[in-house]
């Protein structure tokens, strides 16, 4: 039983590596659209990631001059 279990895992492994390195024919195409698709995609994740660090180290730059202002009414004379 144990030998007829190795043989099927064995054939498994092999059927799935040649399944996957030697790959079918896709007959597909990439259109032009697609390239500015990606650069789309591209440019509103930079584009959103500074806003996203923009924001946060403008919020911790308030709270580092809240916490360490002398009195309270120059932490609040700051624009927030």
């Amino acid at each position: 039983m144990l030998l007829r279990f190795r043989k099927l895992n064995l054939f498994a492994v092999l059927f799935l590596y040649f399944y996957l390195v030697f790959p079918r024919d896709a007959h597909a195409y990439l259109d032009p659209g697609t390239g500015s698709y990606f650069l789309q995609l591209l440019l509103a994740g930079l584009l959103g990631t500074t806003f996203m660090i923009k924001t946060f180290w403008a919020k911790l730059k308030v709270s580092f001059i809240n916490l360490f202002s002398k009195n309270q009414e120059d932490a609040e004379s700051i624009p927030k």
